[in-house]
Order: structure tokens, then C-alpha cells, then sequence
């Protein structure tokens, strides 16, 4: 129980990540590769702030308005001027811009590994451990009531909003959306704005973890088994995903791993992910895509 339970608290902060390319992919059916650079960009530019002496608050709405930036230059620079272009094409843009932004960031703060507090302690949280008999992590449990908060958040905003019912309108066509008035520039804007402090609150959960550093980016990596569980449109989907993964790659390494010599939760949810792809392609979520030929 305390690694199934350990694994899905786990699986959270994955979801945090997938949040990121699930509301590109809704937004403009591209995967989004600059994602991990994002994540990355956006807690090293929040821990540069607080090496000024800039309070933590202060330090998280000046990255936050740093990242909205980042979303209204990428729709400006990158996206309008590929506007009507192939999905290839937007897909080699978000690599171009993870470069850049994996760039920026280093050279602007440099590339050592730094240490972030949030003052949630990466151990067992007394009560539960006394009570339970489970020990869970409070950054853990702090990470997963984040993501939860979030995704109801941004599954009411896109269900129940005038924005979220403009942003499905653009997911389907975005020609038809544009022809009947829904400005496509506001609603890109938005939703690489979202992606950015998502990205930002990614960020900080993991580097309170694992430090903040270049390593940081590989996240997009075990995001992308996430995705093709849950759905690459689906925002329910990323958490059901992240969730799936954690505790499959937990559970596995404590009673499969020591017959394969261990670490085997590196290479696990790829090959659910496989799995997946030959069964059902389109997630747990996701919706059919049926095309003439």
C-alpha cells in the first residue's frame, strides 16, 4: 500500500508536466517539444530572482509575468507567422524554441545545479506515518493536491467559459473558428500563457525535489508516456496518465526490478506506452481520429 500509495503521489507531479503539452495539443494539435525547456526556463529564472534577495511572493508574480511574456512572444515570433503551416512544421518550431529558451536561461543565470526550499519537507509527514503505517513524502502529498487543484481549475475554465468553448472551436478547425470571429491570436496567447505557469509550478514541485537544474528538461521525456495513456487533448487524461505511471514504475521496481537488476523504472512506462499505441493509440481519453486517404 505505502508504494502503490507513494507511486500515484508521484504520478501527480508528472501530471503537472503533461498539463503543459496538454493545453498546446488542445490548442493547435502540435506536441509541444519546448515544454521541458519551459519548465526549465521558468524555476531557474524564479530561484535567479530569489539569489536578489526578492521575496519568495514577489519572486513567483514577477516569473509569472515573465512566462506570460515568454507566451505572447512565442505567439507573435513563432506561432502567427506559421499560422497556416503543416503540424511538421509548428512541431520543428516548439524544438527551435526549447533551444532557445534552454539557452536564454543558462546564459542569463548559468548552468549550476541550485538548491530551491518551498519549506515542504521531502519526508514522511508525522501523523500519517504514526497512524497509517504509511510513509508519505509531504512535498509529495503538497504536489498532488496542487495538481488536483489545477486540473479541476482549468477543466472548469475550459468547459464551462466562453474561452474554453472558443479554445474547442480552434482545436477542431481552426479555419471555421477564425472565420466566424473567435480571434485565434487572444486564444494563443492564453493558452501559451497557461502552459507557461504551469510550466512554472512544474518546475518548482520538481526542483524543490531534485535540485533545479539542466536535468529538469528530461521530464518532457517521462511526460510523453503520460500523454499517450491519457490522451494528448484530454486534461483529465493527464492526470489519469500520471497517475497510471507512478504507481506502475513504483510498483514494478520494488517487486519485478530486483529480477531485472533494478532501474527498471526508467524504461517501464515506455513499454506500457507501447502497449498503448498498439491497443489504443488515442489514450484512455483521447479522442478518434478518423481521416479519408
Amino acid at each position: 500500500m505505502e508504494v502503490l500509495v507513494g507511486g500515484l503521489l508521484s504520478g501527480t507531479m508528472y501530471s503537472l508536466v503533461a498539463l503543459g503539452f496538454v493545453l498546446i495539443y488542445k490548442a493547435s494539435s502540435t506536441f509541444n517539444f519546448a515544454q521541458g525547456a519551459m519548465v526549465f526556463f521558468a524555476v531557474l529564472g524564479f530561484v535567479g530572482l530569489m539569489e536578489f534577495g526578492i521575496p519568495f511572493s514577489v519572486a513567483f508574480f514577477l516569473t509569472i509575468i515573465v512566462m506570460i511574456f515568454v507566451g505572447l512572444a512565442t505567439e507573435r515570433f513563432v506561432l502567427r507567422p506559421l499560422m497556416n503551416q503543416s503540424e511538421d512544421t509548428l512541431l520543428m518550431a516548439t524544438i527551435g524554441l526549447g533551444f532557445v529558451l534552454e539557452g536564454l536561461a543558462q546564459a542569463v543565470w548559468g548552468v549550476e545545479v541550485r538548491r530551491l526550499d518551498l519549506g515542504i519537507k521531502d519526508s514522511p509527514i508525522p501523523w500519517i506515518a504514526d497512524n497509517l503505517k504509511l510513509f508519505i513524502s509531504a512535498l509529495d502529498l503538497t504536489a498532488g493536491l496542487v495538481a488536483a487543484v489545477m486540473i479541476v481549475g482549468l477543466t472548469l475554465l475550459f468547459k464551462y467559459t466562453k474561452i474554453g468553448l472558443g479554445l474547442r472551436a480552434v482545436a477542431d478547425d481552426a479555419g471555421a473558428a477564425s472565420s466566424i470571429g473567435i480571434p485565434l491570436k487572444h486564444i494563443m496567447l492564453l493558452v501559451w500563457s497557461a502552459a507557461g505557469v504551469v510550466a512554472l509550478v512544474a518546475g518548482m514541485m520538481w526542483g524543490a525535489r531534485a535540485g533545479v537544474q539542466f536535468a529538469l528538461i528530461d521530464l518532457a521525456l517521462k511526460a510523453l508516456p503520460v500523454l499517450i495513456i491519457g490522451g494528448f487533448s484530454s486534461i483529465p487524461g493527464a492526470i489519469i496518465g500520471g497517475l497510471i505511471i507512478g504507481a506502475v514504475e513504483k510498483v514494478l521496481e520494488v517487486y519485478i526490478g530486483p529480477f531485472f537488476g533494478g532501474a527498471i523504472e526508467g524504461w517501464a512506462p515506455y513499454v506500457l506506452a507501447i502497449f498503448f499505441l498498439l491497443y489504443r493509440p488515442e489514450g484512455l481519453f483521447g479522442e478518434k481520429i478518423i481521416r479519408r486517404v
